[in-house]
């Protein structure tokens, strides 16, 4: 065994790495040897030294915009050059060097703040865009200009710096860059392992997640950009005397690529990262400038190859060599759990919800909903698909601005930002776990605390208390992994818990879990439950939004069932499951009378058009289908009926090919299509109309549905097209429209339209009822039985049982990813069974 694949010894190197004595005297060795170089080399390579020095300096600044806050720029050539030139323009008019050296990193901070403001409402190429546009302004601003920095022609006669009578020339000048370097390495380790550190990691990881415990991410990022500036144009007022001339020539915009150049090889994130980033870009030209021609050519192949071997950088890729993970798990105090979520003991403060509404493009998501969540209670949100839950959990939480209504807890909070709503007590988890990946379990929990005042900068790294009490939160929801371990590389089930416990990290009065059981399996979620029932109990309000009606049912106070953004009802468990008015939300009211056969299907005699055996497909550990069974034979329309998070859209992704599954077989035509990838399964006859009718909004409806037919060659486009808009008459008008415009109803036409285009072997429809009004479900359930009627193949995905049955051949029901009933639709309209499947156990049958 190598030293390298020894655990033990990996691990003693990683507590070396991470103690911050050796950080500091690695900096100390750092900065000793580059004043030891400039004391004695001489010439030019003084010089060169002096250079790497600042781009140092320019790097670490670079490294706590892009390493820690997660925002690039390529335009940090601008803030090096307001720097040079405010440090020549104030000594030029007799301001001392020094003070026109601490000015220089003042307007450059302040120019950083600047340009952050507009910069940072944008994401991705468009930031990218707006700093390059930066450094051009200042270029061209020091062109025109030309009275005040000479254009063109420059500046140059700057005096010496002095220091106690002692002019400072290019090795005393490298001397004070090396000094700086280090100081710049000083102030970066700090900040990166206090609280404002982490909480720039945090913003880089999810900006969501970040607001969710109390961090307002644009200022964090404003402060980033304002350090990382400030750094910048302190380099660049030292860049002014040891050039001795400045120009707009002098600052290319090329020079920004190399410093960001220089972050990335060196390692973002990583200390030494722009020690040894700079040592390559700054130094190694130098050492090939023998090589004429050929040094760029050379120099650029040792960097590409550098990004290949090392994508972490070569600090990042040498530290992954060299430690190993600590294994400890969290150890607990004992201390009382309500002392873990109250800090002063005293009691916490209900919620009060009232007529709260929102609309989004005129389609009223929420209207009129209030409710409270009293202190030791558990209440619980639940309807169907579009119900509007998780818009009232967003408007609680302060993602959603509402329309009207009051969000009451002590003070009105309706309107507030997210990251004030935290402050206020409200925290919350999410459908899809947001971790701060890049953190530690740890370090997830730690930088909850204090609900996002991070106080001053750099600030302290968290106490040995503060420690103690994430151990303790972590062990309280019933963590049992390493603490240490990356929150990315977590299980789903302990990414559950860990968001949990920062949630209560916040010391909330409040608590938001939305669709916390999601993708659990069914020993961790009678655990959760239990943790859930744990938390109400020590004082906290619970509002729980889960479509696991077994879990609601057990460990909820109260119930309200919301449908189609309006409240239905609020009562315990036991009044809802007994509700006609909940049966109605979530089977369908059974209105619609869908017209029958004329004939029948004749099922034996069918061929099976596609079928499942033992199929079997989930989300990491846990499986959202368990051996399913189902069979389509040729011509029927086959429906699959269970609650939300029964398993419905995770069988059709499975069996379109959008999610692999994890063992079993699908077969298509009696061939096997389980492993073949999605647009192979669409070429061999499968067309799926997927849920929430994606169609491609800035595309004509006739150019969507002649997507749809993209793999057919015997396409007849103008005849089939005529064909269809006679199907959707609705459609007709608004033929050359962006399908971006047209309304629910009309989108779900139109994604129907472009499934049948393809003519395929088989139509899978995923809740296409969803959102829709009652008057266009009817049109469009009657469109699908003269589908039926014509011979089309459908399996039929619709939450809405007593809908889908009323013109459907036979059903599957499923409940926790398992075929609980299978039958002829007649016989499934009136199995109870069914309201046991969506509305949890102890139904009883009308």
């Amino acid at each position: 065994m190598t030293p390298l694949e020894n655990p033990s010894l990996r691990m003693r190197a990683a507590r070396i790495i991470a103690h911050p004595a050796t950080a500091l005297a690695g900096i100390a060795a750092f900065t000793a040897g580059t004043i030891a170089l400039a004391l004695t080399a001489d010439g030019y390579l003084v010089f060169v030294l002096a250079l790497f020095a600042l781009n140092v300096v320019v790097g670490v600044g670079l490294n706590v915009l892009l390493g820690l806050a997660g925002q690039i720029s390529f335009g940090h050539v601008g803030f090096f050059a307001i720097g040079a030139y405010t440090t020549a323009i104030a000594v030029q008019n007799g301001l001392d060097y020094w003070l026109a050296f601490l000015l220089a990193g003042a307007i450059s901070a302040l120019a950083g703040g600047l340009l952050a403001m507009p910069a940072l409402r944008v994401t991705g190429p468009y930031l990218a865009m707006m700093t390059i546009a930066f450094a051009f302004i200042v270029e061209h601003a020091a062109i025109e200009l030309r009275h005040i920095t000479g254009g063109h022609n420059g500046l140059m006669g700057f005096p010496a710096p002095e220091f106690m009578g002692r002019a400072f020339f290019v090795p005393e000048l490298a001397i004070l860059s090396s000094l700086l370097a280090g100081a710049s390495l000083v102030a970066y380790f700090q900040l990166a392992r206090g609280r404002w550190g982490m909480a720039m990691r945090a913003v880089a990881d999810s900006e969501v997640a970040a607001q969710s415990v109390g961090l307002n991410p644009f200022a964090i990022k404003t402060v980033a950009f304002m350090v990382s500036a400030c750094l910048t144009g302190l380099a660049g007022a030292l860049f002014t005397p040891l050039q001795g001339f400045i120009s707009p020539g002098t600052f290319p915009f090329f020079q920004s690529i190399l410093f960001l150049l220089a972050v990335i090889v060196g390692g973002t994130g990583r200390l030494f990262g722009p020690v040894i980033g700079c040592l390559i870009v700054v130094l190694l030209p130098e050492l090939l400038s023998g090589l004429a021609e050929y040094r760029l050519l050379i120099f650029g192949g040792i960097m590409l190859g550098v990004l290949l071997l090392a994508p972490k950088g070569i600090v990042g890729g040498l530290l992954s060599l060299l430690s190993a993970e600590e294994p400890r798990p969290a150890r607990a105090t004992g201390r009382d759990p309500r002392d873990l979520v109250r800090a002063d003991g005293a009691a916490p403060a209900g919620l009060t919800v009232s007529g709260l509404g929102i609309a989004f493009g005129g389609v009223q998501a929420v209207r009129d909903v209030g409710f409270t969540a009293a202190p030791s209670q558990v209440t619980s949100v639940i309807g169907p698909n579009g119900a509007g839950k998780t818009t009232v959990l967003n408007m609680i939480s302060g993602f959603y601005k509402p329309d009207n209504g009051s969000i009451a807890l002590g003070d009105d909070l309706a309107g507030h930002a997210a990251w004030r709503m935290a402050r206020a007590g409200i925290a919350r988890t999410y459908q899809t776990t947001q971790l701060f990946d890049h953190l530690s379990v740890r370090d997830n929990v730690l930088t909850a605390m204090g609900a996002g005042r991070l106080g001053w900068l750099p600030g302290v790294p968290p106490g040995a208390a503060q420690v103690a009490l994430a151990e303790d939160l972590l062990a309280f929801v019933g963590y049992t992994g390493p603490v240490a371990r990356r929150a990315g590389d977590l299980p789903h089930v302990d990414k559950r818990l860990v968001e949990i416990a920062r949630a209560l990290a916040t010391r909330p009065d409040v608590l938001l879990l939305d669709e916390p059981a999601a993708g659990l399996m069914s020993g961790d979620k009678i655990a959760l439950g239990r943790l859930i029932r744990r938390i109400a109990d020590v004082g906290l309000s619970v509002i729980l939004v889960e479509h696991d009606m077994s879990m609601i049912m057990e460990i909820s106070d109260k119930v309200i069932v919301l449908d189609a953004g309006a409240e239905i009802m609020t009562g315990t468990p036991t009044e809802v499951q007994t509700s006609d008015a909940v049966r109605r939300a979530y089977l369908g009211s059974g209105n619609y009378v869908g017209r029958p056969r004329a004939t029948s299907p004749g099922h034996a005699a069918r061929a099976e058009v596609l079928s499942t055996r033992h199929l079997t497909a989930g989300y990491g550990a846990a499986a959202a289908l368990d051996r399913v069974d189902v069979t389509v034979k040729g011509g029927e329309m086959v429906a699959i009926l269970g609650a939300n998070g029964a398993g419905k859209s995770t069988l059709m992704r499975a069996l379109s090919g959008l999610h692999r599954p994890v063992s079993g077989a699908i077969l298509l035509e009696a061939k096997p299509v389980q492993e073949m990838d999605a647009h192979r399964i669409a070429a061999a006859g499968l067309a799926l109309v997927p849920e929430g009718r994606q169609v491609f909004p800035m595309m004509s409806v006739r150019d969507n549905i002649l997507m749809g037919g993209y793999l057919r060659r015997d396409l007849d486009a103008e005849a089939e097209i005529d064909t269809l808009l006679h199907r959707f008459p609705r459609l007709r008008d608004r033929i050359d429209a962006p399908a971006g415009v047209l309304s629910g109803g009309e989108q779900q036409m139109l994604a129907i339209a472009r499934g049948l285009i393809a003519r395929p072997h088989i139509l899978l429809l995923d809740e296409p009822s969803l959102g829709l009004a009652p008057a266009i479900i009817t049109e469009l359930y009657d469109v699908l039985a003269d589908l039926r009627d014509e011979g089309v193949t459908i399996l039929l995905v619709d939450q809405m049982a007593a809908l889908a049955l009323a013109i459907a051949d036979r059903g599957y029901v499923l409940e926790n990813g398992r075929v609980v009933q299978a039958g002829e639709a007649d016989e499934l309209r009136r199995d109870a069974s069914i309201e046991q499947a969506y509305l949890g156990g102890g139904v009883a049958a009308e």
